[in-house]
C-alpha cells in the first residue's frame, strides 16, 4: 500500500471518528434547554424541584422553570416564552387550546382547595360547605366595627392564578357578585403567589383560599398560624394539567423557537407509572398525607369515586381531559 493510501485512510477514519464523536456529544452530553412556566402550588412545594431534579438525572435537559400564577404562566407560553405549561384552572386551559396556544393537554394530578384562617375562627366556618363558609364570613365581615377598610379578613391572591379563578368561582356559586365583593372594606387582594398571600393572611389573622399543598408546607415550616378550616368537597377540587406548547400557533405568523420533541418527552415522563406514584408519596413522611395525587392511574381506573366523577365534571372538556382536536400525534397518551 503507497504511503498516501496509508494517509487518505487514516484521514478518513479519523473524520469518522471526529463526526461520530460530535454526534454522541450532542445526543448524550451536550444539554438542550426546556422551559417550564407553572403555577406557584408545585414550585413552592418543592415537588417540582424534585422532579425536574429525578429528570435531568437521566435526560440530557436542562430544565428551566418559571413560577408564576395560571394566568402570567399562560401568558409566557402565549409569548413563545415556555415549552409546556403546568397550570390549573381549566377554564383558562381551555381557552388555550380554543385559541391554538397549547396542545396535547394530560392531566396529571389533583388536590383540594381549603379555606385557612385564624385558629379561633371568629366566623365560625369549620367544617361549613364552602357555600356556607363564604356566607359566614361575609357576615363576619359585616358585623365588624371598623368598616374603615384598615381591617381585614379576607385575603385574596388577586393575581389571575388558578387559585384566584377558583376564588372569584365560589364567591359567584355562593350567590354574590365577586366584583361587588371585592369592593368591600374587609376584602383585601395582594396581588401575589400563594406563599406570600398565606403569609399576609396569617399576619392579620384573615380568611383565604389555598391549595392543601402549599398551605401544609407553610404550616410545617411555622410560617405561618392559620389552620385549616374546610374538608373536602367537590366545589374545592384542584386539578392539575399539563399542555406542550404549540410550535404554530394558527393566528400568528411566527413559528416559536418551541423544544417541543423534549416537551413531549416530559409529558411522557409525567405521565409514567413511576413519575404518577413519586407525585403521590411526594411530603407523605413530612406531612402525613399527600400533597398532591397522581391523576393518570386513578382516571384509567375510574376509581376512587366520586373524586374521579369530580375530575370529569370539571376539568374535562367535550368528554375528555383533550379533545381529539387538540392533539397533535402521540396517540398513546390517550390509550
Amino acid at each position: 500500500m503507497q504511503i498516501w493510501q496509508k494517509l487518505l485512510i487514516t484521514a478518513t477514519l479519523a473524520t469518522t471518528i471526529v463526526i461520530a464523536g460530535t454526534f454522541t456529544y450532542f445526543n448524550y452530553f451536550a444539554k438542550r434547554r426546556l422551559i417550564i412556566a407553572t403555577t406557584t402550588s408545585l414550585y413552592d412545594t418543592g415537588l417540582l424541584d424534585q422532579i425536574e431534579r429525578n429528570y435531568e438525572a437521566t435526560h440530557p435537559v436542562d430544565i428551566n422553570i418559571i413560577s408564576l400564577g395560571t394566568g402570567a404562566t399562560i401568558q409566557v407560553a402565549e409569548n413563545g416564552d415556555a415549552d409546556i405549561v403546568l397550570v390549573h384552572s381549566p377554564s383558562l386551559e381551555l381557552n388555550f387550546l380554543e385559541q391554538g396556544w397549547g396542545v396535547n393537554r394530560k392531566i396529571v394530578a389533583y388536590n383540594f382547595f381549603t379555606i385557612v384562617g385564624p385558629e379561633n375562627d371568629p366566623a365560625g366556618i369549620k367544617g361549613k360547605t364552602a357555600n356556607d363558609a363564604l356566607k359566614a364570613i361575609v357576615a363576619y365581615g359585616e358585623s365588624l366595627d371598623d368598616q374603615s377598610g384598615v381591617t381585614k379578613i379576607w385575603v385574596s391572591r388577586g393575581d389571575n392564578s388558578g387559585t384566584h379563578t377558583k376564588e372569584k368561582n365560589l364567591w359567584t356559586a355562593a350567590g354574590y357578585n365577586f366584583n361587588e365583593t371585592s369592593k368591600e372594606p374587609w376584602y383585601a387582594s395582594v396581588d401575589s403567589g400563594m406563599g406570600g398571600t398565606l403569609n399576609v393572611a396569617s399576619q392579620k389573622n384573615a380568611y383565604t383560599l389555598s391549595d392543601i399543598g402549599t398551605f401544609l408546607k407553610f404550616s410545617k415550616e411555622g410560617s405561618i398560624s392559620s389552620v385549616a378550616l374546610l374538608t373536602e368537597e367537590k366545589s374545592l377540587l384542584n386539578v392539575y394539567s399539563v399542555m406542550a406548547v404549540n410550535q404554530t400557533p394558527p393566528h400568528t405568523n411566527t413559528t416559536y423557537q418551541i423544544n417541543y420533541a423534549d416537551s413531549m418527552d416530559f409529558i411522557k415522563y409525567l405521565v409514567s407509572a413511576e413519575t404518577q406514584q413519586f407525585i403521590t408519596e411526594f411530603g407523605k413522611a413530612d406531612y402525613d398525607q399527600s400533597l398532591f395525587i397522581g391523576a393518570v392511574q386513578p382516571l384509567k381506573d375510574n376509581a376512587p369515586q366520586p373524586v374521579v366523577q369530580w375530575i370529569k365534571d370539571t376539568a374535562f372538556f367535550d368528554g375528555a381531559e383533550c379533545p381529539p382536536q387538540y392533539r397533535n400525534e402521540y396517540p398513546e397518551l390517550y390509550t
